[in-house]
């Protein structure tokens, strides 16, 4: 019988650090484990750790939270057939009707003419009845393709995916797959193991998967005003989402059965419409059935007093843990995972999981230093001097490394305000803001090219804890200025810190270990760290068992084993 190790891919050279968890992995295989966690730090190469274990099992799933991670998966590994969504393939209808070339996808994509705003059905007369009519450009699963017609490239791709050995999908397709097409697909989904990348992130990815968010521009559409409705109460958030449901299906009904639909078809407009009836529809049908696992949190309202969102998400996630990782063997992945409050949050049986805990980084001490400068015990409700002592702190970091470029974090966007607010003129001229959305209106890629060409320049952010890679020059130091505790000020993040004691400490610890590792990204790459908030040593000191071996070195912890032997 070969070992898992024999099945490293051909074209690289296993390191001895991957060689020591992959035997770790299969130790826990061997005792009969179907379920196994892997603590492993950046920069041990889990994408290949992951592809060993695809190929020893012959076939497989690899998800994964980040389209730019997919991407690197499918460079990389040949073998693997990525799976991503309808908005980066062009539909072949629309560019018909647009009589745009098969060959022009890229003109058909930067006009916004995607698969996700064509129709894979439509609704047609035949004999005076309205049928359903599937696209004729769409294949189908399992028929030999034809050369001489064009297919959906969305379809030929999750198709190709589906029949191959090994895919890789983010978590919202799988999730789409498992949920609701896998009875459709079961010939294609019984693989032997499923291996799921970024795994701290698992919640987050149910919760925009399964919860939903109720935005103004919705009851617009649907001319409903929400005063009528609770929205402090679960079952008048599920009527208001029947309702909404209710109003799309007229309005689709109403679109197809209009003379100018007919003369003139506006698909984006019907994909729309398609598209917020099946996630209002959706939603209300989860809290229907499971009423009293969702909360909602408090309507948000802008300045005036007006209304503008309400969200509404699952508190307990392992109903949909069971469903969406029901595959016979199953391995999760990540830089920062503790067994402990991962099995607590996801309803598994902590005696039947195996863990794995790297027990170093192949990243050098002395390239990610970690200086704790304690300099206030920051808070919801900090003092004013508490908070101007921090900032006048952050000034003082950013003079000492005035040629180079860094990181600030922290834990909301008006911290970030504040902070450059308060900086010296020399130093707040460095300043980026970056965020998903940004005051200038430029994206968090743009706002990151931007960065790239400046010399000098420091991001603030109290989103980029994980997710970006400041690899080398990008960033030769970052603050950590506050620490990222959850909003308490969310009825989820209550509820959620009483039903799961471990939760809230291990949610800021992941961002906080995450946010540790922005700037050093390869066995060459350095940066240096500062945390300001004291709050931190403290989070750290309590939680130091949660804490993966392969972080201990750098936070002035003894050893893993010696911690343990101190507690006897």
């Amino acid at each position: 019988m070969t070992t898992i190790l024999e099945h490293f891919p051909e074209e690289f050279k296993p390191r001895e650090i991957q060689k020591e968890i992959i035997q770790g992995i299969e130790e826990k295989i061997k005792s009969g484990y179907k379920t196994i966690i892997l603590s492993a730090p950046t920069g041990v190469g889990k994408s290949l750790i992951a592809a060993t274990l695809a190929r020893y099992f012959g076939s497989s799933f690899i998800v994964t939270a980040s389209k730019q991670l997919q991407d690197q998966y499918a460079k990389d590994l040949k073998f693997l057939m990525p799976v991503k969504g309808k908005s980066n393939f062009a539909c072949l209808k629309l560019m018909d009707q647009e009589s745009i070339l098969k060959s022009d996808t890229r003109s058909a994509i930067q006009k916004g003419l995607t698969c996700e705003k064509g129709l894979c059905e439509e609704t047609t007369m035949k004999n005076g009845k309205k049928v359903k009519e599937s696209c004729q450009f769409k294949p189908k699963l399992g028929e030999p393709q034809d050369v001489t017609k064009d297919s959906c490239y969305y379809y030929e791709q999750k198709y190709r995916a589906l029949t191959s050995p090994h895919s890789i999908w983010n978590y919202a397709a799988y999730f789409q797959l498992m949920k609701f097409n896998r009875k459709a697909y079961a010939e294609y989904v019984s693989k032997p193991i499923a291996i799921f990348d970024e795994a701290h992130k698992v919640e987050d990815q149910i919760i925009q998967f399964i919860g939903v968010d109720i935005y103004n521009a919705y009851l617009s559409e649907c001319h409903i005003d929400e005063k009528p409705y609770n929205l402090t109460e679960m079952s008048m958030v599920a009527k208001l989402l029947d309702d909404l449901a209710r109003s799309y299906s007229e309005q689709i009904k109403e679109l197809l059965d209009s003379r100018a639909f007919i003369l003139n078809p506006d698909y984006a407009l019907l994909a729309k419409l398609e598209s917020r009836y099946e996630k209002m529809a959706n939603a209300h049908a989860e809290i229907f059935l499971n009423k009293n696992n969702f909360v909602v949190n408090d309507p948000f309202n802008d300045e005036r007093g007006n209304f503008r969102s309400v969200s509404v998400k699952p508190l307990d996630i392992s109903k949909y843990v069971k469903t969406f990782f029901d595959i016979e063997n199953q391995v999760f992945m990540s830089a920062t995972i503790d067994k402990d409050s991962f099995c607590e949050n996801a309803g598994l049986d902590p005696s039947k999981v195996g863990f794995v805990d790297t027990p170093r980084s192949p990243f050098p001490p002395d390239r990610r230093r970690i200086n704790f400068l304690n300099t206030k015990k920051l808070s919801y409700s900090s003092s004013k001097d508490d908070e101007l002592a921090v900032i006048k702190k952050i000034d003082e970091i950013l003079s000492q490394h005035s040629t180079e470029r860094g990181l600030i974090l922290t834990s909301s966007e008006k911290r970030c305000i504040d902070i450059r607010n308060n900086l010296s003129e020399k130093n707040r001229q460095r300043i980026r803001i970056c965020h998903s959305r940004n005051e200038n209106g430029m994206t968090q890629d743009e706002v990151l090219q931007e960065h790239s060409f400046d010399e000098d320049g420091v991001l603030l952010s109290s989103s980029l804890w994980e997710g970006v890679d400041l690899k080398d020059d990008l960033s030769r130091f970052q603050i950590i200025a506050k620490v990222p505790y959850p909003n308490l000020s969310e009825k989820r993040t209550k509820d959620k810190m009483k039903k799961f004691p471990l939760w809230y400490k291990s949610q800021t610890l992941t961002k906080l270990l995450q946010g540790f590792g922005r700037s050093i990204r390869s066995e060459n790459d350095w940066a240096v760290t500062y945390v300001l908030d004291s709050a931190a040593s403290d989070l750290l000191l309590q939680s130091k068992f949660m804490i993966p071996k392969a972080y201990q070195d750098v936070l002035g912890f003894p050893s893993y084993n010696s911690s343990i032997k101190s507690t006897l």
